[in-house]
């Protein structure tokens, strides 16, 4: 069990990779919200394992059943507890990994945690299968945000090294492959197919934009919009770096490239250019919150790779067996998404309080 902690809303979310079923339990949220449900499954159906050579040939239908919080698809000001049911599980796959750990995941920490007690099979509590509960708060969320005029929408900015040329203007995520340039799309799943061909894996890079923001969202330093959403992204097994705006590149840039000059257009103040990523002081300016997340390379590879058998405290060899993502930047763009939608609706609820006061 994880929570997020938010200033209005609190997320638990539950279960674990081979755990008869996983979950959330969404609290803050207030009664009167309109949840379509198909078009949730929808999004939860970009997320799912199985679908294509470029994800685990793991098949999950991933539906939820919501148990409270939903009256004739509205929210009734309850707790909103929706679980998915573990369908397809093969924990033999792991039963020679016991004493073990695989290099690149949390078996090692776990072990020395949790003892005993520590659920290591498909990745316990700590596998990306468990981004599934997210999505449903984060697809709920987006529906409500969207009737705001705030849109959420990421790509696929890089595969290992191969970059998507493309300018992210518009959203693209109901394509198969979400990123702008379809050419530097193929090449992309031409180096994962590579890679999965020899036992390995890939990473990369989702970048994600966020429209509508109203100006005054956020605050200074602990109650910045980037420190609302990296927690919540930072919940995503494989995300290891985050930034906003020009990132880290604006190190490399002069103060005055790096300003956003500002001006007037139809009535309102806007910057020429956008290197802030929408946050000045924490706060969101108006224009779009851009942000990239880092996607480690999946670490369960097919690969003879070298460890400790923690029974012996000796050096052994060990290989993964079961069925893995070669590369799980696709699967993960939904849930980035689903992320912002999280931090944002609750920065949100926060600023309406404000105005209300």
């Amino acid at each position: 069990m994880s929570i997020f902690h938010g200033d209005n809303i609190e997320l638990e979310i539950y279960g674990a990779s081979h755990a008869p079923a996983i979950g959330m339990k969404l609290t803050g949220v207030p009664a009167g919200m309109q949840v379509d449900t198909a078009v949730l499954q929808r999004f939860l159906n970009r997320r799912a394992p199985g679908q294509n050579a470029f994800s685990t040939a793991r098949k999950e239908a991933d539906m939820p059943e919501f148990l409270t919080g939903l009256t004739d698809g509205v929210t009734n000001g309850d707790i909103i507890h929706a679980k998915i049911q573990n369908t397809n599980t093969r924990s033999r796959d792991y039963d020679n990994l016991r004493t073990v750990p695989r290099p690149g995941h949390a078996d090692y920490t776990a072990m020395v945690k949790y003892g005993e007690k520590a659920e290591l099979a498909g990745g316990g509590p700590f596998s990306g299968r468990l981004t599934a509960p997210l999505c449903i708060a984060g697809g709920m969320l987006m529906q409500e945000l969207e009737k705001e005029g705030i849109h959420i929408f990421a790509r696929i900015l890089s595969i290992g090294n191969i970059y998507d040329e493309g300018d992210f203007t518009a959203p693209v995520s109901g394509k198969a492959w979400p990123c702008v340039n379809d050419a530097q799309g193929k090449k992309m799943q031409e180096l994962i197919l590579e890679k999965k061909a020899i036992g390995d894996s890939v990473g990369g890079i989702i970048e994600c934009m966020i429209t509508g923001l109203p100006v005054g969202i956020g605050g200074p330093l602990f109650d910045g919009m980037e420190g609302h959403i990296a927690p919540v992204v930072f919940g995503i097994p494989a995300v290891k770096g985050i930034e906003f705006g020009a990132g880290f590149k604006a190190t490399e840039l002069l103060g005055s490239e790096n300003n956003d000059p500002f001006t007037v257009k139809d009535g309102k103040v806007v910057t020429t250019t956008n290197n802030a990523g929408g946050i000045l002081g924490g706060i969101t300016n108006g224009m779009p919150l851009v942000f990239r997340a880092a996607m480690k390379p999946t670490p369960s590879i097919a690969l003879t790779q070298k460890s400790v058998d923690m029974s012996t405290m000796t050096e052994t060899e060990m290989q993964v067996q079961g069925r893995h993502d070669p590369c799980i930047v696709l699967r993960a763009v939904p849930c980035i998404e689903a992320a912002a939608a999280v931090a944002v609706y609750d920065a949100l609820l926060t600023r309406k309080k404000e105005l209300e006061a």
